[in-house]
């Protein structure tokens, strides 16, 4: 059988002419006709060439893998018991779900306090984050979460002041940055600005540093949906052009004489590339050096779904720098824009990269090294997700990364907030009100938090806050049935494998096998 569905997606547009008649390695129609259009993908390129490489429309869409990967966190299932509790009293009048605390602490002085377990993954300069910033920072900020600046916003910005190569003003660095710690509560949370090479260059973590007062930075090798630089789309020739001056990798080339005839006439877009980071343990230490020199409490590392090697320099740098927080991110997780074969074709995925980071973090445990609180992200969307990440890299992984999911709940939101505005509320919502404290269920309670302020706070905002706090009752809800009433109680052996090949390349027992010396010792050999 295919694990791919390759030459037809929604996410570029395309589909086979015959519908299910179709060849399961190619993707192409059985049968494939002259006379078509060109419905597939390898008729669409005919026409658009790499347009096409990428998912649309840019700027309006955040995109995953469809691939079926062999083993994902859906073959394993989480244990109940029926005996004890840990955290608290073993009375069931205090072990209650609501008694689950989900806080938990990140960083080298574990004063980096999390509310829940969640780190908002890197949103950067593409439309779709830019225009739903407000939601992603504010939301995080009331629930108490981290969020994390992605790579590009500085480069990008066209108001931005860059003299001799270096960042003097970023306006739109300081807008998100702004709007995190507007609402920040208690010293819950953080804002994280993140850097790539083009970012390096320009001194963007130095300026966030000693200008905006960011404590916590992060250096980028890679993410989950792809292996090379970041890409956006460019609608404006000017901006093409500024951001070619600037440094980038722009296709067309938009100081051609050919690219300024040729755009709004053969296309519309230009592509804006980053370049690629060339890793090497001297340069990484000397640039976490260089960050903590310039003032920076905390430094975090975000990579990808890289093959083995990478992710045990990785794990390796991380712990001879003794950075704080290494974010590792399996494939087929979501971006604003990545190519669209490559995020479903390469890559480790996110259960097996968890399951080698385990392996490779617990021989530096071993050896006695420092070991970096770890975030696992790629894909991960509901509470029993979460669950089972906490599960299966106990108990290295603190929290996990999430970035498509909170982007849907900030779009949802402020979409249903514009349309309560606009009294076209849609009809599957109508039965809850007309207002914005009748549909928002977690309304009444944002109000007495927040009081007044609440009236300045965005629908998109509103709907992050809701998302979490769905997350979080379930959690607490699948921690109580564990028994287990704070996160550092979770363990391996909280879930188990329904198949013996998860349960090969997990280590975790495979559900037949699963407690087996408790069974003897209760009913006697």
């Amino acid at each position: 059988m295919s694990f791919s569905k390759p030459n037809r997606s929604a996410a570029t547009g395309t589909k086979n002419r015959f519908g299910d008649e179709v060849s399961p390695f190619s993707g192409m129609c059985v049968v494939c006709i002259d006379g078509c259009p060109g419905l597939c993908e390898i008729g669409k390129s005919a026409v658009r060439g790499s347009e096409v490489i990428y998912p649309q429309p840019f700027g309006a869409i955040t995109a995953a893998s469809q691939k079926d990967y062999p083993i994902d966190f859906s073959h394993f299932n989480i244990m109940g018991t029926a005996v004890g509790a840990y955290g608290v009293k073993a009375d069931s009048d205090v072990a209650i779900f609501p008694n689950v605390s989900l806080e938990t602490k990140l960083g080298h002085d574990k004063k980096i306090k999390l509310r829940y377990p969640i780190l908002g993954g890197g949103q950067g300069s593409t439309d779709v984050a830019k225009n739903n910033w407000e939601g992603i920072a504010i939301g995080a900020a009331i629930t108490g979460t981290v969020v994390t600046v992605g790579e590009n916003v500085v480069g990008m910005d066209q108001e931005a002041v860059i003299e001799k190569g270096l960042i003097k003003k970023a306006p739109e660095l300081e807008r998100r940055v702004k709007a995190f710690k507007d609402w920040q509560e208690d010293g819950y949370g953080a804002i994280v600005v993140q850097e790539n090479v083009e970012d390096s260059r320009l001194g963007v973590l130095e300026y966030s540093i000693q200008k905006l007062g960011v404590e916590a930075v992060e250096l980028k090798w890679g993410q989950g949906a792809k292996d090379i630089g970041g890409e956006v789309k460019i609608r404006d020739l000017k901006k093409a052009q500024m951001l070619k001056n600037r440094g980038y990798v722009v296709l067309p080339d938009p100081l051609e004489q050919m690219s300024v005839d040729s755009f709004q006439r053969t296309f519309d877009e230009f592509e804006r590339h980053s370049r690629v980071g060339m890793v090497t343990e001297e340069g990484f230490l000397k640039r976490v050096k260089d960050l903590r020199k310039a003032g920076a409490k905390y430094i975090f590392l975000k990579t990808g779904a890289y093959r083995p090697a990478d992710l045990a320099r990785a794990i390796k740098f991380c712990s001879e720098a003794k950075v704080d927080v290494l974010t590792i991110d399996g494939a087929g997780g979501g971006t604003g824009m990545s190519p669209w074969r490559m995020m479903n074709e390469w890559g480790i995925p996110t259960v097996e990269l968890e399951c080698l980071a385990y392996q490779m973090l617990m021989r530096l445990k071993k050896k006695g090294k420092h070991v970096p609180d770890v975030v696992m992200a790629g894909g991960m969307t509901l509470e029993d997700h979460v669950f089972k990440a906490l599960a299966l890299g106990a108990p290295f992984v603190k929290a996990i990364g999430m970035a498509r999911a909170n982007m849907c709940a900030a779009m949802v939101g402020k979409t249903i907030g514009n349309a309560i505005k606009e009294e076209n509320i849609p009809q599957s919502l109508q039965k809850y009100g007309k207002s914005v404290e009748e549909v928002f269920i977690t309304s009444a309670q944002l109000k007495r938090k927040l009081g007044k302020k609440f009236d300045q706070l965005p629908a998109s905002a509103l709907g992050v806050y809701t998302y979490f706090s769905r997350l979080a009752q379930g959690l607490r809800q699948l921690m109580a049935g564990e028994r287990k009433f704070t996160l550092e109680f979770i363990t391996r052996g909280d879930i188990v494998a329904l198949t013996r090949e998860a349960a090969s390349i997990s280590g975790i027992d495979y559900v037949m096998d699963a407690d087996k010396k408790e069974v003897d010792k209760i009913l006697g050999k």
